[in-house]
């Protein structure tokens, strides 16, 4: 299916990869979103599964492993053109994850990719949402590390 101007909303998995204080971000390096800082993520190929879906797209975009945990948010993404078309929509599904292994490193979907400490991801200018996503993804890890 097409990524711009889709005939149905495209189905993605993003990956809230976290190592201690930090969290992995990666420049997007294509619409939409190109040059902002976001988490790794991206379409969902048919016939994979979310959980497959996330450790492949974090792997692709920054030479990371990873380990899939819980659900943390689902949400939609509709950009519209000037004439107000439909240019992208798209369904976004986040699991926290782990680093499991792997070197880090900019894949062909990224611009750059780093670890980036909590209390600095908003001075990146990443979005309001995601930077939200970021946040219940530490409060989720801190309620299942504490079973």
């Amino acid at each position: 299916m097409a990524r711009d101007y889709p005939a149905a909303p495209v189905a993605a998995v993003g990956g809230v990869v976290l190592d201690g204080d930090r969290v992995l971000l990666v420049k997007r390096a294509w619409p939409p979103r190109q040059g902002e800082w976001s988490l790794p993520g991206g379409q969902l190929e048919l016939g994979e599964s979310l959980q497959d879906g996330v450790r492949r797209e974090v792997r692709e975009e920054t030479g990371l492993d990873v380990t899939v945990g819980p659900l943390v948010e689902v949400f939609d993404r509709v950009h519209r053109d000037d004439a107000g078309r439909v240019r992208y929509h798209f369904v976004i599904v986040d699991f926290l994850c782990a680093p499991a292994g792997g070197v880090l490193c900019a894949g062909d979907d990224a611009a750059d990719v780093r670890w980036v400490r909590h209390d600095d991801v908003a001075a990146l200018g990443v979005n309001a949402f995601t930077v939200e996503v970021i946040a219940r993804a530490f409060r989720l890890r801190g309620e299942t590390e504490g079973r």
